[in-house]
């Protein structure tokens, strides 16, 4: 048996394919294992028709490996595909390295970038997931009883039962913790619902700079940089727009072939998409493979329930193209997907983000009316409310009550029209045409 403790950080990569490799596939596993703090130490290709149920590869292409892993000094194996047990178990044995497949790489990541407690929680419950069929691996005492000594008679329990048990019970109190947490993000939620602000996610391949975005939108400080899943944590943040206020949420990226308990895991932040009113799909403009990305993110959009919300495709990132200027696509009536309403924008330098908050303006539908009120001293109530809103400009207070210079969405004063002392903000809104 080789030494498991040693934590490798030298690696040789195992990207396998079925005839056509694909450069994008391969440069992205590169990436993945680069973001989980990997040095590579060579790539190796294999074709597989059909997988080996014992090791993925074929024997030949098995001695390949072990010789590059030996020539280079490789401590660790990572493979660009989804590995059984048994599979893992076997390629550990033969290589005498550790190997990880491509979900374990991706959860490494995640374990790193995670900062929250939910956060936390969720990486745990989804490296727990995981390791659950692996127990087997790690252990050269399996069959130990502890059953028949002096102060250890009991059930003859194994160790691997022992550990499953255990490993049983921590999932339940991560699913526990999680679903407290849960509770109160929904609260949160209901909050923001009530407070009547759209809801707009931003979603998008991982490292389309979305984080960058969010940061030049919002000022808030939300962690960014040029590496795959550098967000993982859900931020909210309230945005200022042509014609309102809406509450932008930043999101974990999407990437080709996401786990699905990886998907199960970050619910929360995956439901900041689904339960959204409004999607900018973020793209990186300077991706030879921007499209694809599109398709895929959409992908997993409607895998999430969050494929039918209306969204803007913004390309992003066209300080990177040579020639490129801000500009808005729009969609003209016209149905074709590949036509959609785009608006191009460099987040890092901040050009066309007055042309990216002034579409999203109009696209939620944010109307405003100003004006002056006179409040009488019965309308307290009213004028709480307004002060909540945060749409007052002016205020002068004499004998009479209040006068107020407000300016105010539609859709708010429409609705404290209908209330006590509405009389007063009726009188704002334009004459509706009547209907025949």
């Amino acid at each position: 048996m080789f030494d498991r403790s040693k934590r490798g950080e030298h690696a040789l990569l195992i990207q396998p394919h079925s005839g056509r490799l694909e450069e994008d596939v391969l440069e992205e596993f590169t990436d993945l294992a680069r973001s989980a703090g990997a040095s590579i130490a060579a790539t190796v290709t294999a074709r597989i028709d059909r997988p080996n149920p014992s090791t993925l590869i074929g024997s030949g292409k098995l001695d390949e490996v072990k010789a590059m892993a030996d020539a280079t000094g490789a401590d660790l194996v990572l493979v660009n595909h989804a590995l059984t047990p048994v599979q893992e178990r076997n390629l550990e044995r033969f290589l005498e390295r550790r190997v990880i497949d491509r979900t374990g790489l991706i959860l490494d990541i995640f374990a790193q970038r995670a900062h929250s407690h939910e956060g936390k929680l969720q990486v745990e419950l989804a490296q727990l997931r995981h390791l659950a069929t692996r127990l087997v691996r790690g252990w050269t005492h399996l069959e130990r009883q502890r059953g028949g000594s002096i102060g250890l008679r009991g059930p003859g329990e194994t160790q691997l039962e022992t550990d499953r048990r255990l490993l049983q019970k921590r999932v339940e109190q991560l699913q526990k913790r999680l679903e407290k947490v849960e509770v109160q993000r929904t609260q949160m939620r209901r909050a923001r619902v009530r407070s009547e602000m759209p809801r707009v996610a931003l979603v998008g391949y991982t490292n389309a700079g979305k984080s960058t975005l969010f940061n030049a939108l919002t000022g808030a400080g939300a962690y960014a940089a040029d590496q795959l899943f550098a967000t993982l944590d859900p931020t909210v943040r309230r945005i200022a727009l042509p014609g309102g206020n809406a509450m932008l949420a930043d999101t974990v990226g999407f990437v080709r072939d996401l786990p699905h308990e990886l998907v199960a895991a970050f619910r929360s932040t995956l439901s900041e998409a689904r339960e959204a009113d409004f999607l900018l799909h973020l793209v990186d403009s300077a991706d030879p493979l921007r499209e694809e990305r599109i398709a895929q993110v959409d992908e997993v959009l409607e895998a999430v329930g969050a494929g039918e919300l209306p969204q803007l495709l913004v390309f992003n990132k066209i300080d990177r193209i040579e020639g490129a200027e801000v500009r808005h696509d729009a969609q003209d009536g016209v149905p074709d997907e590949a036509r959609r309403e785009r608006v191009w924008i460099s987040a890092r330098d901040g050009r066309g983000l007055d042309l990216l908050q002034s579409v999203l303006g109009k696209r939620l539908g944010l109307q405003h009316v100003t004006g002056r009120v006179r409040l009488p001293p019965s309308a307290g109530r009213l004028r709480s409310r307004l002060h909540q809103l945060e749409v007052i400009r002016s205020e002068q207070a004499d004998e009479e009550g209040w006068l107020i210079e407000v300016d105010i969405p539609i859709a708010e004063a429409e609705k404290l029209a209908a209330g006590a002392d509405g009389q007063v903000i009726r009188a704002l809104l334009p004459e509706r045409e009547p209907e025949w």
